[in-house]
């Protein structure tokens, strides 16, 4: 299987927690772990390289040229990294059909494998919206007159890289940022839904995108089902959305146990 990662410095020990929870709970697979960078160094490559090497599996690594992006719009404490997971098609091997990109502030907590072999036939992509009706709302107001059914989230993405390779055009995405560089607020997930939302596949967001926040409302809304025992043997992917990451020492959230469980195995 192919994983796409695209990072600074500061999320190397994360990916190392996310990928220990993804090699640990898909022992049978083999991943080939694309690095997409532009500032990592020799030093944080190898180390990088010899701990992937350590679990079995490849990492490969997709050095951007610091001046690529030189010229691409960007706001804010946003930089040019957060163009590089929607242009991975354009640096990727022309080989490699689909790749399955993830934040480094997730869990993959059981197999993905039926994930990764989803029916791609027709979209971009794949990846799940928090089923909120008003970030829903916000965001359709905000994009308007971009057509915004739902606000998908750009954390976890299964990327039909061939399809890509056809209908994305890297100028139309500059163009946009340009154009409305005064009211982006996630830039990554605002051109994704903007631009590409008519071509994403849901995925439910309880099995490949579960919130972490949300622990109480999931429970609520599914009148009781999804307590801690059905999420730690269904969901595949934990993601630590928002500002307040389990890796720091004020974290004080649901599942900050389970990450402190991997990362242990890390250190």
């Amino acid at each position: 299987m192919n994983l796409l990662v695209t990072l600074n410095a500061n999320y190397l020990l994360p990916l190392k927690v996310m990928l220990k929870s993804l090699f640990l709970n898909n022992e049978n697979q083999h991943f080939t772990v694309y690095l997409m960078h532009s500032e990592l160094t020799d030093a944080q490559l190898a180390d990088l390289d010899r701990y992937v090497s350590a679990h079995g599996h490849q990492l490969a690594v997709v050095d951007i040229p610091g001046d690529y992006f030189r010229d691409a719009p960007i706001l804010m404490h946003y930089t040019k990294e957060m163009y590089y997971r929607l242009l991975a098609f354009r640096f990727l091997p022309e080989d490699l059909e689909r790749i399955l990109y993830l934040d480094p502030d997730t869990l993959v907590i059981n197999p993905i494998s039926e994930l990764y072999h989803l029916d791609l036939d027709g979209y971009l992509y794949a990846a799940a919206y928090h089923d909120l009706l008003t970030v829903k709302e916000i965001n359709r107001l905000r994009l308007k007159p971009y057509p915004i059914d739902e606000y998908y989230n750009s954390g976890v993405l299964l990327m039909n890289l061939d399809l890509q390779r056809k209908l994305i055009d890297e100028q139309a995405i500059f163009e946009f940022v340009e154009k409305n560089r005064n009211r982006l607020i996630l830039p990554d997930q605002d051109i994704l839904n903007a631009l590409y939302g008519k071509r994403i596949k849901t995925l439910d967001e309880k099995l490949y995108n579960y919130d972490a926040r949300y622990y109480r409302l999931y429970k609520l809304l599914s009148n009781g089902l999804w307590d801690m025992d059905y999420v730690l043997r269904n969901t595949v992917i934990i993601h630590f959305c928002g500002k307040r990451k389990p890796w720091k020492k004020d974290y004080s959230g649901k599942f900050h146990s389970l990450y402190k469980h991997y990362e242990r195995m890390v250190n």
